[in-house]
């Protein structure tokens, strides 16, 4: 159970960490990769569709 809460916790702070560096990007930067703004909890979750 504490693997399971521990991973659970490394999942959460990874994807806080992406969003927040995604989040940084100007729109334009984004663009550059193919996405918009609004899309970064999709990319980080492993949801969006590009």
């Amino acid at each position: 159970m504490i693997d399971r809460i521990a991973r659970a916790f490394s999942t959460w702070r990874i994807n806080m960490e992406t969003t927040e560096e995604l989040s940084r990007l100007s729109d334009d930067q984004l663009a550059d990769i193919g996405m918009t703004r609004e899309q970064i909890p999709e990319v980080v979750r492993g949801r969006a569709i590009m």
